[in-house]
């Protein structure tokens, strides 16, 4: 899963606070923008394995 909100992943050293953004890079600095929060965990995860699957598939250039 891609989350749209991204922060800026040099705010600590460049920003007071956190700078958040839509694009791929900071509005302010220019440094790349990173996923904002990490996803949610559950051992109990039914879709773990299905997205799993889908990133090795996507590493790999595949297209099923």
């Amino acid at each position: 899963m891609k989350s749209d909100i991204r922060v800026c992943s040099a705010w600590e050293t460049e920003h007071e606070r956190p700078v958040y953004t839509l694009g791929d890079a900071c509005p302010r600095c220019g440094a790349d923008a990173v996923n904002s929060a990490p996803a949610p965990f559950n051992p109990e995860d039914p879709y773990g394995e299905y997205r799993r699957r889908a990133r090795r598939r996507d590493r790999r250039g595949d297209a099923d």
